[in-house]
């Protein structure tokens, strides 16, 4: 089906910032592993894996409308040099993504492209409700317990 070119252009300025989430969740659980901070990990990784989902999502969204997908731009991609850094890192790629999110759900209404806006609907769900509100909670549990008393009870 062939696709109007503002939307395809949208997805794939999305999909730069997804890859971009994808590949810094990834480098980040793995310095989490090596330091030892295995519940970090996990959850990064887990993190890691759903961005991965979300680029998915958008590659066969932009293949189904006839375009290409560009895997070749990472937008946003900020590598952390100590937790704080490397959450907040996060958190800005995810408050970035939700605002892209949000601008492409109101051109897909515009453009009346109703598929297109509920599978963009299910990624800022879990943008929002999920990664960045958990980002957040961690930021807030450092602040409230201490950078070392945070870590210890990441180990």
């Amino acid at each position: 089906m062939k696709g109007k070119q503002n939307i395809i252009a949208a997805l794939n300025r999305l999909l730069a910032n997804e890859l971009a989430a994808m590949d810094q969740y990834f480098i980040h659980s793995r310095m989490y592993q090596d330091w030892g901070l295995n519940k970090l990990f996990e959850r990064i990784d887990h993190e890691f894996d759903d961005e991965k989902g979300h680029a998915s999502a958008l590659i066969e969204r932009i293949l189904f409308l006839e375009g290409t997908p560009d895997m070749s731009k990472r937008d946003g991609l900020q590598i952390g040099t100590d937790v704080p850094s490397m959450l907040e890192s996060d958190l800005r790629v995810e408050y970035t993504v939700d605002k892209l999110l949000k601008e492409t759900i109101a051109l897909c209404e515009q453009e009346s492209d109703y598929v297109t806006r509920d599978i963009l609907q299910k990624l800022l769900e879990d943008t929002e409700v999920d990664h960045a509100w958990w980002l957040e909670q961690q930021l807030r549990l450092i602040k409230m317990l201490g950078l070392p008393n945070y870590l210890q009870s990441q180990m």
